[in-house]
């Protein structure tokens, strides 16, 4: 599996999942620059994303809602803050009504990914949860943050490693 770690800072309100690739910094930044990739990883096995609306330049909007098992379709939406490729991006995630509009009954965060060379073609990736308060954590992580940004994260190694062989030469005889 690529996640490397999940470390939880109470007291600095964030939660931040660190995985690597064999990859360049690139090629996991296109994970989240190509709406269709971040579609196949973005959300756990279980509840698959499809992305309405896609732009990573600073004050643009990506949105996206996820379909569970039983045909629910919560929706989410992030304000992008920052955006440098292939290195960083920084957008406040949160969760949306039916109609897209923010759904102020939930909390927020601001997430933070960096994407950075490792050496040997490996590269590594954080992505770093701040949370607006203690009760804020607590509710989104009981809402299974931890485990679902986990299983999504987990799913990117399958896509990278397509692009293998698709580079592989055929063999013929």
């Amino acid at each position: 599996m690529t996640v490397t770690a999940v470390e939880k800072s109470p007291e600095k309100l964030t939660m931040q999942i660190t995985a690597e690739f064999d990859a360049s910094p690139e090629r996991v930044w296109q994970l989240w620059a190509d709406p269709r990739q971040l579609e196949r990883w973005w959300g756990p096995p279980s509840y698959p994303a499809t992305v309405t609306a896609h732009d990573l330049a600073p004050g643009s909007r990506v949105e996206y809602h996820m379909t569970g098992p039983g045909g629910d379709q919560p929706r989410g939406f992030w304000e992008i803050l920052e955006s440098d490729a292939p290195h960083r991006l920084v957008f406040r995630d949160g969760f949306a009504n039916d109609d897209g509009s923010p759904n102020d009954q939930l909390p927020g965060t601001t997430a933070r990914v960096t994407i950075e060379e490792i050496g040997s073609g490996r590269t590594r990736m954080s992505i770093q949860s701040t949370f607006p308060s203690t009760q804020a954590m607590e509710q989104i992580l009981a809402m299974g943050m931890e485990a679902g940004i986990t299983q999504a994260v987990g799913q990117i190694d399958a896509i990278l490693a397509e692009d293998a062989v698709v580079q592989s030469p055929a063999r013929g005889g």
